[in-house]
């Protein structure tokens, strides 16, 4: 079996290869340049160089795996990948300890002025009074996600003898807790207490500018912000606002929205300390990545599995046309159960009921921990990787099985709890598509889609025409509406399939009205 290189690795890497399997480097490749060699070989290794398109992939007839050597993977198609049944593996443990240590160095360069004293003294400059800095032993450091780099900057931060504050909603308490860290529930508890803060979660559209004008608003006066994760975390113009206003003593950005940001005013900013994206620039973070990967490929062609997969196998061909239909179902029954809770869940029941009780649902189990984590994690989450990932966040899934759906042919049930409150959710499959048919005690019926505002309410005459007629006047379209019930004239719930996201102001309103209690909205 050959192996194909097509960007720079450590040489430890490509020896662990050459030991079993011929391999050639060839880098610099156009995306016409690799299609034309790709289906020569078993095994593809990049960094984030090489473009691996669909076009590639679609000429790859022999390739079994495709090797990230890092962590990210957007430069490579992974669904394509997927369709052709192809692994996609990545080494996001190599470079873990590079960026908690990074992290750890611009906290005391920021600190400590020290690019600014290096600078000033080159320029036979003695600006000691001008450069006083500050202690971090006794201070309080805000960590913003416990993934695997956040988990190490904490540890780092307790040695320096400070005192630890973190936030991740998708983590348990006891995560922090092992770690010698405080668990905050809200992350404006964690910026109206830290003197430091740093960012360690992935980027999605949940995250994006996560630390924005509103939470910089709210932070310790005088504190400083970190960010060596993603550019994009962190709004650009609201930082630059903060420091200019004192909110912000300083900032270390090791990230940017562009890279490089040679336009950007943070360059210029005196209280921001900037590095080119070095967080993962160890020697022995590109040896690490490079081992690991080699070694998964080494594993992968021996018929053995990756420590590491990115993207799932196929659902088996004998059980597609019966689970299919209930994949979609099992990813939104996740993704709507997280938004329900106000608190971090620790421990969910998935009650599987009717004919689904006596089928292999470890796809289903996959998909419902996708949707209830996958904005909170940095790895794309499979059926393979779904558990490890599930137990990396302290969250407990127990399954139970059951023949008894009530008067559904297939049931699926999430049970949790939500600030010591019982919650329930429940969903069917209907030609081929999820339907939503109970919230905790209201049964009802609504198709998972776009966005669905929840109102708690008492069930009066012209409820529905007062809500309808403030979502008219704010041009929101109302594209279906069901109400559950438990008595006439009784308490219920009112669920509004929207065409576009309400407003919070318009949520407010609604909120207003006689004889509604609670407000909430979906995006399913």
């Amino acid at each position: 079996m050959k192996v194909l290189v097509t960007d720079p690795i450590a040489d430890d890497g490509l020896t662990i290869l050459r030991a079993q399997h011929p391999v050639d480097v060839n880098t610099g490749l156009s995306e016409d340049e690799l299609a034309g060699i790709i289906g020569g070989y078993d095994a593809l290794i990049v960094r984030s160089g090489t473009k691996v398109t669909a076009r590639v992939i679609g000429a790859a007839e022999r390739l079994q795996v495709i090797g990230r050597a890092g962590v990210g993977v957007d430069n490579i198609d992974v669904d394509a990948a997927t369709e052709r049944g192809i692994l996609v593996i990545n080494a996001p443990d190599g470079n873990t300890v590079a960026a908690a240590e990074h992290t750890i160095a611009l906290l005391l360069a920021l600190a400590r002025h020290i690019p600014e004293g290096d600078a000033s003294l080159r320029n036979r400059r003695w600006d000691r009074k001008r450069l006083m800095g500050v202690e971090i032993a006794g201070k309080t450091l805000g960590v913003v996600g416990l993934g695997r780099i956040g988990r190490e900057v904490a540890r780092r931060g307790r040695g320096l003898g400070m005192r630890v504050l973190a936030h991740d909603p998708y983590t348990s308490s006891a995560v922090a807790e092992r770690l010698g860290a405080e668990s905050c529930d809200r992350l404006e508890d964690v910026l109206t207490q830290a003197d430091f803060i740093t960012v360690h979660v992935p980027l999605t559209a949940a995250t994006h500018h996560l630390i924005g004008e509103t939470e910089l608003a709210m932070v310790k006066p005088g504190a400083r912000l970190i960010n060596a994760a993603r550019g994009g975390l962190v709004d650009e113009e609201a930082l630059l606002q903060a420091l200019d206003e004192g909110q912000l003593a300083g900032a270390a950005l090791d990230v940017f929205v562009n890279e490089p940001p040679f336009d950007s005013p943070l360059l210029d900013n005196p209280k921001v300390v900037v590095t080119p994206h070095l967080g993962a620039s160890t020697r022995e973070a590109q040896v690490a990545v490079a081992v690991d990967v080699a070694q998964q490929v080494l594993d992968i062609l021996a018929g053995k599995p990756a420590a590491h997969p990115v993207n799932a196998p196929l659902i088996p061909p004998e059980t597609q046309a019966q689970l299919l239909p209930f994949c979609e179902l099992a990813r939104k029954l996740g993704r709507i159960a997280i938004q329900l809770v106000d608190t971090r869940l620790s421990r969910v029941r998935i009650t599987y009921a009717g004919q689904l009780a006596a089928m292999n649902t470890d796809s289903l189990r996959a998909l419902l921990i996708q949707g209830l984590l996958q904005d909170a994690s940095d790895r794309r989450i499979t059926l393979v990787n779904a558990s490890l990932v599930a137990r990396s966040h302290g969250l407990q899934l127990v399954e139970e099985r059951t023949d008894d759906a009530a008067e559904f042919a297939n049931l699926i049930t999430l049970s949790f709890t939500d600030d010591g409150r019982d919650r329930v959710l429940s969903g069917i499959v209907v030609r081929d598509r999820p339907h939503i048919v109970r919230i905790d005690k209201y049964w009802l019926d609504f198709i998972p889609q776009g966005y669905q505002l929840l109102i708690y309410h008492h069930d009066r005459p012209g409820m529905i025409g007062d809500v309808g007629q403030l979502t008219g006047r704010a041009d929101i379209n109302i594209a279906a509406m069901t109400v559950g019930r438990l008595e006439r004239r009784g308490e219920a719930l009112m669920v509004l399939t929207l065409d576009e996201r309400a407003p919070l102001e318009v949520q407010a309103r609604i909120e207003a009205l006689d004889d509604i209690f609670a407000v909430r909205l979906l995006d399913s």
